[in-house]
This record gives structure tokens, sequence and C-alpha cells, in this order.
């Protein structure tokens, strides 16, 4: 019987143009580009020339730090640019694919020894999409986990439902959960109902309440918070069908179940595709074109803001479009009833239809202000944390204070609900990764 617990903070955001419960495959794209960027924490080494051939699975770059730490092409091809911007900064390494694709091979089945899980992961560029706690970061293979955290559900806004993309690949998710169980103990987050509650070599915990509960953040802190000097390791859902579609086959299949979501798509759906691929065959033809569309490389509380022209990310799970905003004009401004408006504080009518869907668009509708302690982001954030005395002890580069705070145990997404209903329009997500940017500078 898998652990409950209830969340009582928190805030659904229910926006327009959720994915609808369909698959289609994307149009392959001619050219896929691996964007380093993605990898938080990784200072890229390509390890690539131009021209050069790679099969997928092949290192297109390491880690300079922790050069074991490899990350492999999502497709085979020829290597046809290395992008570079300011100060050789590397953007992107782009292959070109062929017709018929080539795969680098691996052993198969899971090993009994997590040493030799760790060697296969470091080989095949999987374990590059491990994350750690703290700092947020992509993981060290020096270190050693106290845990490894799988949240199998997301509730952000216009998320993917990994309920829905999991059907089908059941094996290959509990083959990825074993290999991690030979590494450290897994610990697998889902939400009441779920299908993986019955997941093997996991201790499964249901979490019940209002977004950000899917954030494994929240998940660790209400597991096994994370004091100074101790590590977790944290992997996506997706990426754990990575692991087992790599034991299961001996193959690395980067192929993600991408929810394309959000108000301004026309018809919102599921796609398949690899990571690297052109978000341009993505949503292809599947854009309002009546107005000025942001596209987002993410969900709309923590993605990146992109183009049609860029690659998808190695951690993306959904890619969304709501309207920019700028052309709206509202007569009457703030004093009209706005019955189409959201509204965390009840200031308009709309607080009455719990149910309906919204149209949010990017504006921030207000300027930069002072923050003032008004318990607005403790009433939405479900960690045991004082989130407003944090940021503040970010902002004033108090790291003991940081520290005692519990600056260990979060991340910027972590953040992302407290954002949203911030009166003072504080870029808190910003300000949370400088505070653990601040921190692992001064610890290393």
């Amino acid at each position: 019987m898998a652990n409950v617990i209830k969340l009582c903070k928190g805030l659904d955001i229910n926006l327009k143009g959720k994915a609808a419960a369909e698959v289609t495959a994307a149009k392959p794209s001619k050219v896929y580009g691996l964007i380093p960027d993605a990898f938080y924490g990784v200072k890229p080494k390509v390890v690539v020339k131009e021209g050069e051939t790679v099969k997928a699975g092949d290192a297109l770059f390491v880690d300079k730090l922790h050069p074991e730490v490899k990350f492999a092409s999502p497709v085979s091809g020829k290597v046809t640019l290395v992008e570079r911007g300011e100060r050789r900064k590397v953007l992107s390494i782009q292959v070109e694919a062929d017709a018929e694709q080539k795969y680098a091979e691996f052993s198969k089945g899971v090993p009994a020894d997590g040493k030799k899980v760790l060697e296969v992961l470091l080989e095949s560029g999987l374990f590059g999409y491990m994350m750690q706690r703290p700092y947020a970061v992509t993981a060290c293979p020096e270190d050693t986990p106290k845990a490894i955290f799988v949240s199998a559900f997301a509730d952000m806004p216009l998320a993917q439902d990994f309920e829905f993309v999991v059907k089908g690949q059941e094996a290959d998710f509990q083959t990825g959960i074993d290999a991690l169980s030979k590494v450290a103990k897994v610990y697998l987050g889902v939400k009441p109902g779920s299908a993986l509650e019955g997941t093997k070599n996991a201790e499964v915990t249901v979490f019940k309440g209002k977004c950000p509960a899917g954030n494994v953040g929240v998940q660790i802190n209400h597991i096994s918070p994370v004091n100074k000097g101790e590590v977790v390791w944290t992997m996506g859902a997706e990426e754990v069908i990575f692991v087992g579609r790599l034991f299961n086959t001996g193959k690395v299949d980067l192929t993600r179940t991408i929810a394309v979501a959000g108000s301004e798509v026309k018809a919102p759906k599921y796609v398949k595709a690899l990571v690297g691929a052109k978000i341009s065959d993505i949503v292809a033809d599947n854009l309002a074109t009546d107005k000025a569309v942001r596209v987002i490389d993410g969900n709309p509380l923590t993605g990146m803001k992109s183009s049609a022209d860029s690659f998808v990310g190695a951690h993306t799970t959904e890619i969304t479009a709501i309207p920019e905003g700028n052309e709206t004009y509202e007569l009457l401004g703030w004093i009209s009833p706005r019955l189409n408006e959201f509204s965390v504080s009840r200031s308009y009518l709309s607080w009455l239809m719990p149910k309906k869907e919204y149209t949010l668009d990017t504006r921030v509708k207000g300027g930069h202000r002072h923050m003032i302690f008004s318990g607005e982001y403790d009433s939405v954030f479900p960690m045991d944390i004082y989130p407003e005395q944090l940021v503040k002890a970010i902002i004033a580069g108090d790291i003991d204070r940081m520290e005692a705070l519990g600056i260990y145990e979060v991340a910027p997404e972590d953040f992302a609900v407290a954002e949203f209903v911030d009166s003072s329009k504080v870029e808190l997500q910003r300000i949370v990764r400088e505070g653990l940017d601040m921190l692992r500078k001064e610890n290393a």
C-alpha cells in the first residue's frame, strides 16, 4: 500500500488548450540540434568536428569538469554545424539525419551491480539527464546520492499527462526504475488513482493536492529533505523510459511524447518526436496566425521563450503557445468586471466559475514594486520553508541565512506558482537561480 501525503497549499491554474488524448508522429526533421544549455551546470567540450559522421548514441560533447559525462546524439548522420555565440559559447551541435538510422550498440539487460549501471548510463549519454539537489544542476557521477527521486506526474498549467504518455511503455518504465534502484533507493511520486502505484523496486508515495504537488522538489521536501552535505538525484519520468529502452534494446532512443498545447494551438494534442527536433516540425501548421504568439519550450510558468526555428530541449515535455498580448486594448482597464480574467485574490467575478478555462497572455500587468511580506507566497508554497524570507536572504547575499532557510532543497521551478501570484512582480525564479549559483560557487 502506497503512502499518501495530502498538501493543503497550492494553486491550480486552468488554462485553455490542454492537449487531447491523441498522439501523432512529428514530421521528421532534416537537422537535429543538441543544446548544451538544456543541461544546466555543464561546461560543454565538443568532441566531434563538422563533417564527421555519428551514430545515435555517440557523444557530441562532454562536461569539461567531468569528461566521463557524455551527451549523445539523438540521431545518426553528419555533424553539419557547431554553433557558437559570444566568447565562443557552444549554442548547439547540429546533425543532419540519415535516411536510415544507425545506432551505437550497448549491452542489454540490467547489470546486478550499481557501478555497472552507472558505467552504461555514462557511456550512453543518459546520465546527463540526471539532475541533483542541491543546486538543481546536472548530477555529478562522483557523488553518492542518498536517494533518487522520480515524479510521475506534472500539474503545472498545460503540462504533459504522464499517465497517458506511459501507456504502452510500462515495461520500459519498470526496467528504468529497476536500473536506478541498483544505484540508490528510488522514491516515486504519483497522483491519486495512478496506474503506477504498483511499480516495483521503488517506494511509491501518492501526493494529493494542488499545483505544484507534482514538483519533485515538493516531494523531496515531504519525504526526505536535503540537508547540508547531502545529495539526492532526480530524473524526469519520461527520461526513466529512456533508461529502460537502453537496457531493453541496447540502443539509445530519445523519442519523447510531447504535449503541444495552449490557447493559440489549433488542435492541441501529443506529438512523438526526438530530443533535438525542430520545433517548427512539431507545431507545423498548428499555430494561430491572426495575432502575435509566444512559443514556449515547456509550460507557461517554467518554460523558456522559444521560436519555431529552435530545437526541442533535452528535458522538454511540452511545447506551449499563448498570446503575447501586445495588441490588447482594454476598455476601462482594471475597473471592468473582467469575467474572462483569472484572479487569485477574487478581484474579478471569475472566481465564481472555478472550472472555467482561461486564456492568459504574457503581459505582466503592472510594474515592479517593492517586495512586501503579504503571505502571498506562503499560501501557494507547499514546502516546509519560509519562501519570502528565503528570497530576501538571496537578494541580500546572506549565505548563512540562505542555508538556514533551506535553499539546498529548492529549485527555481518550486517558486513558479509563487511568482505567478506575486503582486510585486518579482522575478522569483531568476532570483532563486542566482542564489543557487552563488552558493554552488561558494562551496566549490
